[in-house]
């Protein structure tokens, strides 16, 4: 899949209220779930990674989270082009998949990059 610099149009979140994805506490855990279906997921955490966004909820994460892994990483200097790497190696993976040998299955592009985190 080729990156999509118009990604907002894409996001599962496009037309919901803005409101739900800026909240506090548990909330933000319902904010998450609209996240993790979304087939742009990859492109709204580069964006709010590189370009440091402070509040709500992007790409699955909140900004408690992306403050973490920025902290964790601050080697990394385009969240963009390192998660579209990542993805391209878990498609190609899911390629070999089809076509040769089943090889234990592989983890997606966020979850090798971004590890769970604890709130």
């Amino acid at each position: 899949m080729v990156w999509n610099s118009e990604w907002a149009t894409r996001a599962a979140c496009n037309g919901a209220d803005p409101d739900a994805l800026f909240v506090q506490g548990a909330a933000q855990n319902r904010a998450k779930q609209i996240c993790m279906g979304c087939e742009v997921r990859t492109e709204c955490l580069a964006d709010a990674l590189d370009n440091k966004v402070e509040f709500g909820v992007w790409g699955g994460m909140t900004e408690r989270e992306r403050r973490a892994l920025l902290r964790r990483r601050p080697d990394v200097t385009s969240w963009r082009r390192l998660l579209d790497t990542a993805r391209a190696e878990h498609n190609r993976v899911d390629d070999v998949e089809l076509c040769g040998p089943l090889i234990p299955e592989q983890a997606s592009p966020l979850d090798k990059l971004v590890p769970p985190l604890i709130n």
